[in-house]
């Protein structure tokens, strides 16, 4: 059965609303719930990026049931993979082993603050590789050190870790990135509902068990038109692609990127508005590729609660009697 997700989107709200927002989203019947790691919202009128790590330790003391997870860190320049594995350790405890790491090979957007330059794609899956060989390392326990041709780690150790080893995601988009990395991690995750990717990925792994975890936007509001304008307003960016999105360095570039992107054509992406039946029917498309996990994002911080009331009495019926 398909586990559905609600998404703690950092770069649209407060750090104090999103923990607000997770135990509602707990309440409200919600299976999982992700959050976003950014040191930068993708546009300005988005407004927000505040530290998922804190936020998400909170959400560890406020919510007791639902599995969280990043969804996802880049352990290759903003943070180094060490320490890394010593945040997810710890948010495994304090979760009581609700947590899994998700990892990506990260954007421009947010690692260029630390200054290093922003490398090619081959270079940042090079170093995204290291990375997930020092993580599992730690996350093993005990001492690791470790010499590669990007990361040194000198005789480090996780000193708290959780009874069960936190599992670890990575975000993949093609044959390239799961034959790098689908041997290094427990669980897949992509943004977009491609099949393939699924038996790409279980034929890499040998068919062993393992979630397939997806997301999709969605801008539930009364008024349809007042839901595109939202969606048009904070989400154009999504119109890029990852591999656009992935190497532009801030939120004017995202901006001058989609001046031309009209709300008619985020609204033929983005199901926005009342209809419980036309969210359905986009999110439906991930199981049927084989996905085993959906998290739904609802564009815009303005109708939080309101989309978790609509979701606790109709959307989450209604997706899981699809």
């Amino acid at each position: 059965m398909t586990q559905y997700g609600y998404t703690l989107m950092t770069e649209q709200s407060s750090p104090r609303d999103l923990v607000r927002y997770a135990a509602a989203a707990e309440r409200a019947g919600f299976d999982f719930e992700v959050s976003s790691d950014h040191y930068f919202p993708w546009l300005d009128s988005q407004g927000h990026a505040g530290y998922a790590w804190a936020m998400l330790g909170a959400v560890t003391q406020v919510t007791e049931r639902v599995e969280l997870m990043t969804y996802v860190t880049s352990p290759i320049m903003r943070y180094h993979p060490a320490v890394v594995a010593q945040k997810a350790a710890t948010l495994g405890v304090l979760s009581d082993n609700r947590f899994t790491l998700g990892l990506g090979a990260g954007e421009n957007l947010n690692e260029h603050v630390v200054g290093r330059g922003w490398p090619p794609a081959n270079v940042r899956h090079e170093m995204f590789g290291e990375a997930l060989d020092i993580i599992g390392a730690l996350l093993d326990g005990g001492y690791v050190s470790y010499k590669g041709e990007h990361f040194r780690v000198d005789s480090a150790k996780i000193w708290d870790l959780p009874e069960q080893r936190v599992p670890i995601g990575v975000a993949v988009s093609g044959s390239q990135s799961i034959e790098s990395f689908a041997d290094k991690a427990d669980h897949l995750i992509a943004v977009e509902p491609k099949a393939d990717l699924v038996q790409e990925w279980d034929q890499a792994t040998g068919g062993r068990s393992s979630r397939k975890v997806g997301q999709i936007p969605v801008c539930w509001g009364p008024d349809k038109d007042a839901a595109i304008a939202t969606a048009h307003d904070q989400f154009r960016w999504f119109a890029g692609g990852w591999k656009v999105n992935a190497e532009l360095p801030g939120t004017a570039g995202f901006a001058g990127a989609t001046q031309f992107v009209t709300p008619d054509d985020v609204a033929e992406n983005i199901p926005c508005g009342p209809d419980v039946d036309a969210i359905v029917e986009a999110v439906k498309a991930f199981p049927e590729a084989g996905f085993t996990d959906v998290a739904l994002v609802q564009v815009g911080d303005q109708n939080q609660e309101e989309f978790l009331d609509f979701a606790e009495k109709e959307l989450l019926p209604a997706l899981r009697e699809s």
